[in-house]
């Protein structure tokens, strides 16, 4: 007997469109956060940022988060306004802060009053500067104040986007594909990474100018994609609320002493740290590989009349990478064995013949780009094994080690090589395609365990609590790596000749810490049975 569909959810095509339109958004979002990664070389001679300046407007995205609790405060807007609602009112802050960072960067900002009152003003905040954690600095550039006041509103928005997708697929996959859904909407949104490291170049030196606002405003084109794919998803929601008779903003109303139920969950709290540990080693990091990857490799010049320096290598590549994305991605999902093999052989094909591409474009940004793709591949692997074997645990365990030994070897293996164009770019690819798919095992692991430690009606402020505990790493990492590199690299004038040892040794501290927690995780589960080594779909 099968299942009769009832509403969007029992429809499988319904259910897996909605995590599209979600996927897609947060797709952009991911683009616009590291819109600036690529080019911080760019930044320095354009705009005069050194890597203080860099790592404090980057670390800027989650300071209003962190600070004046804005995640909370989201979590209690998810619970009890429900996540059509906030999907929309998150794109719209997203939109308002990618705005401000566009203007702040652009040429119009230049040589105005705002440019000199900012100079002149926000060098000292009482409090905030005694206590170290101001988000300006006496002589930080007025465009980077102002473009870091336009990240931490975004920064506001994609936070509060990230905790309503999670939901989001909670809502639609709960005792389904839980594991195999997130796994895959985060497989789809670092694919932004990718798209973010080929194109914020191609548009910075379009041309032959080099402009670093347009890669700004690619980004804020994409954020206004990103809304309409909100708004798109806010009806689909409407339609199954009124099929279902849910209505999240109204039953079982959340309370404040709900949250006294997540905080004293040992569970909880060993998730949360292992989060904040191994995000922070992630995505701060991603901030700045491009600029290691350009100091510890061998780049040569390429004539300007090339085809590996034109504009058409860019989409071609480009294209690869999608290529290699969808085979990958495919290859899960095909139930004939001859079809299944033939598309990882395209897939192997397709990711050789990227890596080759990215070698003669002699371009660290195109390398870096790598970083997704084995992910995107074995993602739902991932996931699909979580939902019906269990083992998150272990799996975030094995994710914490594999994050070590890349950080590792970017710090000691890869400046080896320097000499050698061939070997450092083998060894460079093979570590980043390893990096990418340790972090393939959070999504697939961790936010599926989350419901299994707290009540449904607090799921909202659950991961509110869990992303304000990471973005606090995510606000403190960014600006420690710069002022690693200015601490480490005195007189050094050349952003390309920087030493990153001492912050790759402290990302892979954070990687040793998360794995000792990960292994406490697994023994408290036993102990008190919390389900994490459990199957989603029983």
């Amino acid at each position: 007997m099968t299942d009769q569909i009832k509403t969007l959810r029992d429809s499988a095509a319904m259910r897996w469109t909605a995590l599209l339109l979600l996927s897609l958004a947060m797709f952009c979002a991911y683009i616009f956060v590291d819109i600036l990664s690529p080019i911080k070389d760019l930044m320095e001679t354009q705009r005069g940022w050194d890597s203080t300046s860099f790592g404090t407007m980057q670390g800027a995205e989650t300071f209003l988060n962190v600070f004046v609790f804005f995640l909370i405060f989201a979590g209690i807007i998810l619970d009890k306004m429900g996540v059509r609602f906030t999907a929309v009112l998150s794109g719209c802050v997203m939109l308002v802060g990618a705005g401000i960072k566009y203007y702040a960067i652009s040429e119009s900002f230049f040589d105005t009053g705002l440019e000199r009152w900012f100079t002149e003003n926000l060098n000292y905040i009482p409090i905030f500067d005694e206590l170290g954690v101001s988000p300006f600095f006496e002589g930080m550039p007025a465009s980077a104040k102002v473009a870091a006041i336009g990240f931490m509103i975004f920064g506001c928005g994609t936070e509060m986007a990230g905790i309503m997708v999670s939901r989001g697929i909670v809502k639609w996959f709960k005792g389904r594909e839980m594991a195999l859904a997130m796994g895959s909407e985060m497989a789809l949104a670092r694919l932004g990474v990718a798209t973010c490291m080929i194109f914020s170049p191609f548009f910075a030196k379009l041309g032959g100018s080099i402009d670093v606002s347009r890669s700004v405003a690619f980004g804020v084109v994409l954020i206004c994609i990103a809304l309409m794919m909100f708004v798109v998803y806010f009806f689909m929601d409407k339609k199954l609320d009124s099929q279902t008779g849910e209505a999240e903003e109204k039953d079982d109303p959340f309370k404040i002493s709900d949250l006294g139920k997540i905080l004293t969950s040992m569970g909880f709290w060993l998730v949360a740290l292992l989060c904040v540990l191994y995000y922070s080693a992630i995505f701060p990091f991603q901030k700045y590989a491009v600029n290691m990857l350009q100091c510890n490799l061998t780049f040569s010049e390429l004539p300007a009349d090339s085809f590996w320096a034109s504009s058409s290598v860019t989409f071609i590549q480009y294209f690869l990478m999608l290529a290699v994305a969808a085979t990958a991605f495919g290859f899960n999902f095909m139930k004939n064995k001859s079809v299944k093999y033939t598309m990882l052989t395209l897939s192997v094909v397709f990711l050789i013949s990227y890596c080759y591409m990215g070698y003669m474009r002699q371009s660290a940004e195109s390398i870096f780009a790598v970083f997704p793709l084995l992910a995107v591949g074995i993602t739902p692997i991932l996931g699909n094994y979580v939902d019906h074997k269990g083992k998150a645990a272990s799996m975030l365990i094995l994710g914490s080690i594999l994050l070590v030994c890349c950080h590792l070897t970017f710090a000691f293996v890869l400046p080896m090589f320097k000499g050698s164009q061939v070997g450092g770019v083998i060894v460079a690819y093979l570590t980043i395609l390893v990096l990418g798919s340790s972090f393939s095992l959070v999504p697939a692991s961790l936010w599926p365990s989350v419901p299994k430690l707290v009540d449904a009606k607090i799921i909202g402020s659950a991961y509110a609590l869990i992303f304000w505990i990471q973005n606090i790493g995510l606000w403190l990492f960014p600006m420690l790596i710069g002022k690693a590199l200015d601490k480490t690299n005195v007189g050094v004038t050349d952003a390309t000749k920087l030493d990153y040892t001492a912050p790759l040794l402290m990302l892979a501290s954070l990687g040793v810490i998360a794995l000792l927690i990960g292994l406490t995780l697994k023994v408290v589960d036993k102990k008190k049975h919390l389900g994490l080594e459990e199957p989603n779909i029983k």
